[in-house]
C-alpha cells in the first residue's frame, strides 16, 4: 500500500492534470465560444451551417431554438447549433489585400 501512495498515485494525479490542460479545458472552451457565437448573431449576418450551406440570417425561432437562413434556394430552418463558429468567421473576416 504504502509503495502505491509513494510511486503510482502521483503518476496518475500527473496524468489527469495533463489530460484536464490539453483536452478537456479547450474543449470546455470552444463549447463556450459557440455558445456565445450562436446567442450573438442577429439578422443580416453570414453564416455557414456544419454542412456547409451558406447563407444570411433571416429570423430566429426562439421557441425551437432555431435560426431561419436566407439562400440562393430559398429559406431554411436550422437549430443553432448548426452554426460554425470557425467557417462563419472565416466568411466574414476581412479579405487580406497584397501589394
Amino acid at each position: 500500500m504504502e509503495q502505491f501512495l509513494g510511486g503510482q498515485l502521483p503518476f496518475f494525479i500527473l496524468i489527469f492534470v495533463v489530460m484536464y490542460f490539453f483536452m478537456i479545458r479547450p474543449q470546455m472552451q470552444k463549447a463556450k465560444k459557440e455558445k456565445k457565437f450562436a446567442e450573438d448573431l442577429k439578422k443580416g449576418d453570414r453564416v455557414v451551417t456544419k454542412s456547409g450551406l451558406h447563407g444570411k440570417v433571416f429570423d430566429f425561432s426562439e421557441k425551437n431554438n432555431a435560426i431561419v437562413i436566407e439562400t440562393g434556394a430559398g429559406k431554411l430552418t436550422f437549430d443553432k447549433s448548426a452554426i460554425s463558429l470557425e467557417m462563419s468567421q472565416k466568411l466574414n473576416a476581412p479579405a487580406d489585400v497584397k501589394k
